[in-house]
């Protein structure tokens, strides 16, 4: 099963603590859709969202993940599907290659008031590095206005994955 990850889901390692099963395929550009901060979070803020608008000129870039299947669940759950997300089906266009049929999650719930906490950034900002998007792209979400997680203990779970990761410290039997 392919999957498009468009937002916080770029970063490796948030996916794979999320669906330990995934594998990176590639990268690839959503056509006709425009990447906002506006879905309404379970938390209250801002998340990703694949906005379509038919235009030629607008584009995600994304990483498609292959997941076992009988793992969907576990990111339906982490993704709040039927609560904000829905699903949708699309070809992007890989790097490397012909069109492939991915799925993705497309806000029901939006607020274009709402802002991103700055670790839910920090995810996408991470992510979009270690698949080497282009500058501009990264540009474009280095502009988008966070505002702190008013539960610092939060913000510091979210990223403690990084340093976890760096400094070698994750626990044996941890999710990699």
């Amino acid at each position: 099963m392919l999957y498009f990850a468009y937002g916080s889901n770029l970063s490796t390692v948030r996916m794979r603590m999320r669906v330990p099963s995934c594998r990176v395929v590639t990268t690839a550009l959503l056509k006709r859709h425009r990447l906002a901060f506006h879905k309404i979070g379970m938390d209250g803020s801002a998340k990703c969202d694949a906005v379509y608008t038919g235009k030629h000129e607008d584009q995600i870039y994304g990483t498609i993940y292959k997941i076992d299947p009988t793992q969907k669940q576990l990111l339906d759950a982490a993704e709040g599907l039927g609560n904000g997300y829905d699903t949708r089906t699309f070809d992007v266009q890989p790097d490397d290659g012909p069109k492939m049929n991915v799925f993705f999650y497309a806000a029901t719930a939006i607020d274009p008031d709402r802002k991103p906490f700055r670790w839910y950034k920090e995810h996408v900002l991470s992510g979009m590095k270690e698949h080497g998007f282009p500058k501009h792209y990264l540009a474009m979400v280095e502009a988008v206005q966070a505002i702190e997680d008013p539960d610092p203990a939060r913000h510091e779970r979210e990223l403690l994955i990084y340093t976890r990761r760096i400094a070698g410290k994750l626990p044996s039997g941890e999710r990699k």
